[in-house]
């Protein structure tokens, strides 16, 4: 028998739920202001769907997915992100044919095989936003401000969002000539992670972790500086649009985000130094991935570390009760009214609980207080023969006389 669950998993249990339903809550609050419609898409895709879309020289596909060979001899993998199949969805359901732009939210489990650490699990939950159709900066500001918003909500704080460019097609070339040239000269003191990328995509050497590298590559020389006119005019109007909202904003020239697909505009939310959403533009992924010339962009965060951040700021909210009232029997008539009873109070929408394991009244009050129930009445025969009961405020003390015919509409008054 198995005792554990897989390294790198992590069960979510009731007493932790809540929590999970409070972020869920508010992802669907404010994506549905924002305009954003959620969809929801396969565990699993072709492996050849993120080796085109995320980039074979990211890590993802270079170290981390979870890649095997089903039956029928098929390359499969389980997803280690959200957009490369969003994309897919987007094409094979011709979402591209109805109005533009799509705006596209989903949550889901990714998979990626990496240490496991604080906040970053084999399996791992990621709430995103894809939006296809526009290659305007105000689909770029857009996005910013809905991750700024879905921050605020959660309350936090001390929020910084660090933007940058990251050039295009027509650009990018002769950078990374510059880049090649530049990394070169240091090739005896790159990991051997960057060595592999210096001729494929000498950009992600900026993005390394290793201190060596990522020291060499902070005096690189940065594409914001090296880019084309169009590029430079797009991120100037980003600019703009940011100051017109009134949001502040940091430019940090090393930002180049982790998968090759990305194009001009790319973003980071940090709080307290710890980067807890990023994305940008992916102007030619739809194009990548077969289908027509359409821009997107969007971003993407991690649930575990999110919650971790509102749990290390005490930002959740008080842990709901378990429930709204607790009828507590004697005896055996009281206990098949209580059934009757609990069954009507949950037509009308009122959490209630009963004694399920023959528990002695003293034990179901002590039951009763355990699971949080905010109210309680005692139900005998004397009870049921009279029609009422006493209603206790298990916070107060304070009892009120209830009748019981009539009980679903005098608990809503104090519910």
């Amino acid at each position: 028998m198995f005792t554990k669950a897989p390294r790198g998993t992590k069960d979510i249990t009731p007493a932790e739920v809540y929590k999970w339903h409070y972020v869920e809550s508010k992802i669907h609050q404010v994506c549905d202001v924002f305009g954003y419609k959620e969809i929801r898409v396969p565990v699993f895709e072709h492996t050849e769907l993120y080796e085109r879309g995320v980039g074979d020289t990211s890590d993802v596909v270079q170290k981390e997915m979870y890649t095997f060979e089903d039956k029928g001899g098929r390359s499969i993998t389980l997803r280690p992100e959200g957009t490369a199949g969003v994309v897919r969805a987007y094409l094979e359901n011709n979402l591209y044919a109805e109005a533009a732009p799509a705006k596209l939210y989903y949550n889901l489990s990714c998979y990626r095989y990496e240490k496991p650490q604080a906040g970053r699990l084999r399996e791992f939950h990621q709430f995103g936003i894809e939006a296809f159709g526009s290659a305007s900066p105000q689909m770029d500001a857009e996005i910013i401000s809905l991750a700024k918003v879905f921050f605020e909500t959660l309350k936090f704080d001390n929020l910084g969002i660090f933007i940058n460019s990251v050039g295009c097609p027509k650009c990018r070339p002769a950078y990374h000539e510059k880049l090649i040239e530049y990394f070169t000269d240091y090739k005896d003191k790159l990991c051997s992670t960057c060595l592999s990328r210096l001729d494929k995509n000498p950009m992600r050497i900026i993005d390394c972790k290793n201190p060596v590298c990522k020291e060499i590559g902070h005096k690189a020389p940065m594409i914001i500086d090296e880019q084309c006119e169009e590029c430079n005019e797009h991120f100037d109007n980003v600019k703009s649009l940011m100051d017109a909202m009134g949001i502040s904003y940091g430019i940090d020239p090393t930002i180049v985000r982790g998968l090759d697909y990305y194009t001009t505009t790319v973003f980071e939310i940090k709080s307290d130094n710890m980067v807890i959403a990023g994305g940008g533009r992916y102007n030619h992924l739809v194009e990548e991935l077969g289908g027509p010339s359409i821009p997107g962009i969007g971003f993407g965060l991690g649930l575990e570390r999110l919650i971790m951040a509102l749990e290390s700021r005490n930002l959740f909210p008080q842990k709901p009760s378990g429930a709204d009232l607790y009828i507590s029997s004697i005896g055996d008539n009281a206990a098949i009214y209580a059934q009757k009873l609990a069954f009507e109070l949950r037509k009308e929408g009122i959490r209630c609980e009963k004694d399920l394991v023959g528990r002695s009244v003293k034990a179901q009050m002590k039951y009763a207080d355990k699971i949080g129930a905010r109210f309680v009445i005692v139900l005998g025969d004397d009870e049921i023969n009279s029609g009422s009961a006493k209603l206790k405020n298990m916070e107060t003390g304070e009892q009120t006389d209830v009748t019981l015919n009539d009980l679903s509409s005098q608990l809503k008054n104090y519910l």
